[in-house]
């Protein structure tokens, strides 16, 4: 049969021949040129617009060969990048094909291509890599990739394994999927925890040894340890935690400092010094009203002619201390320790009836000589050997006492009570008022 002339496109597309009814405008489609007729859908032979046709092309992530995503290829090469970067989760910045030939042209894209995304970096055949060969074939391979919060980690699975075998890593990655680890697109194991406190860990399990960069915290790296289930590395994050604290100061607060203290501090402002230490510190003749001392160390300290009206002093140490002609009204001793000092002319009587307390202290060889004591309470104190020659203790609480050997000469005691208290060898001479019988039962 012959066929027309006109009708033999051999340059247009592909150089086949097109037979009469594929073309309802007969002869015109000889003189359109590279493409077929311009009103009639474009033959499956011939793309239309030189290449610009819409394709179905297969995506991958650089060096893998699952999850793959199939997409529409149309409009120019960014466009296809954009797409791939959503349907593959990743910044896709160029295209290879299968044998790693970059693609810088869409049209260079044919139909039902495999093609394979990356971020930059150069193409890896899924065929030869080991992570990908494990993915196609489920062999097992050592070599492995972490996504620790978004940052990769690649190491071995003996590394993860060995140093630890008890971890909670070694168990996640002891036997193939026995944990049902989730992948990401690139095939890297998803751990949702601080990349940062993380390479530490990763790199002890691969040399035995705690290093960590300046400005990581150590408290970080012991919870990330601590999670995982590192042991032997929580006790050496624990040693290096201790050795970098700095050492406490156990020195005594001086005059200086503490005028200092007190002079940027209102009057009427409760000072709390609980628990400091002021041994051998010279705080006399200074306001120290209302000021909490309690358990503080003020042993050897001189209070000379301080004022102490109302401070807390509750278990606090004031061995040794002088605390002469010190004002001491409505002062809280409950027991304290002030064994050996020395308060000779103290006043603890309040006239607005505000008693001092001393109950339980421990006034072991006190020298209180001449002290105005009216009313206080000494209740189950201990005054063994104490000098309270000329004191003022009427109305005071001697109840439960030690007064053993205690100096109460010259002393006035009258209404105080001395209900079971200890007076064995107590001296009672040039007494003011005479001791009634019903004040003391031994």
């Amino acid at each position: 049969m012959q066929i027309p002339p006109l009708l033999l496109v051999a340059i247009g597309c592909r150089a086949e021949f097109i037979p009469p009814p594929r073309c309802p405008l007969g002869r015109r489609a000889a003189l359109i040129g590279r493409g077929a007729c311009p009103s009639a859908p474009a033959p499956s032979g011939c793309r239309r617009g030189g290449g610009r046709s819409m394709r179905r092309v297969t995506l991958f992530v650089n060096g893998s060969a699952r999850n793959g995503k199939v997409v529409a290829v149309y409009g120019t090469l960014s466009d296809l990048l954009s797409v791939a970067s959503n349907k593959l989760g990743i910044k896709a910045t160029s295209v290879y094909n299968g044998k790693g030939g970059l693609i810088d042209d869409i049209a260079l894209i044919r139909d039902d291509d495999v093609l394979f995304v990356c971020e930059g970096e150069p193409f890896i055949d899924p065929q030869t890599d080991g992570r990908a060969q494990e993915e196609l074939t489920g062999s097992h391979t050592d070599w492995l990739t972490l996504n620790v919060g978004g940052r990769y980690f690649t190491t071995t699975r003996s590394t993860l394994v060995n140093k630890e075998p008890d971890s909670m890593l070694a168990h996640m990655f002891k036997d193939k999927d026995a944990w049902g680890n989730k992948q990401d697109p690139r095939g890297a194991f998803l751990i949702d925890r601080s990349p940062e406190y993380f390479e530490p860990i990763l790199n002890y399990l691969r040399h035995g040894q705690l290093i960590v960069n300046d400005g990581i915290n150590l408290l970080g790296v012991l919870e990330e340890a601590r999670f995982f289930g590192i042991d032997s590395l929580i006790e050496h994050l624990e040693i290096a935690i201790k050795n970098s604290q700095p050492a406490e100061d156990h020195s005594p607060i001086s005059r200086k400092e503490f005028v200092r203290f007190l002079l940027a501090t209102p009057t009427k402002s409760e000072l709390r010094c609980q628990g400091l230490n002021f041994s051998g510190a010279d705080l006399s003749r200074l306001d120290l009203r209302y000021i909490n001392f309690k358990m503080a160390n003020l042993s050897r300290c001189n209070l000379a002619h301080a004022n102490l009206c109302c401070a807390n002093l509750e278990r606090a140490d004031l061995s040794g201390s002088v605390l002469d002609c010190a004002n001491l009204q409505g002062v809280k001793m409950l027991c304290s320790n002030a064994e050996g000092a020395s308060l000779k002319g103290c006043n603890f009587e309040d006239p607005s009836g505000l008693k001092a307390n001393l109950e339980g202290a421990n006034l072991k060889g006190v020298d209180m000589e001449g002290s105005q004591m009216t009313g206080i309470n000494l209740r189950v104190a201990t005054l063994k050997n104490a000098k309270l020659k000329n004191c003022n203790l009427r109305g005071a609480t001697l109840a439960g006492t030690d007064l053993e050997n205690c100096d109460l000469s010259g002393c006035d005691l009258q209404e105080a009570n001395l209900r079971g208290s200890n007076v064995k060898g107590a001296i009672f001479e040039e007494m003011l008022t005479p001791l009634h019988m019903s004040q003391s039962v031994r």
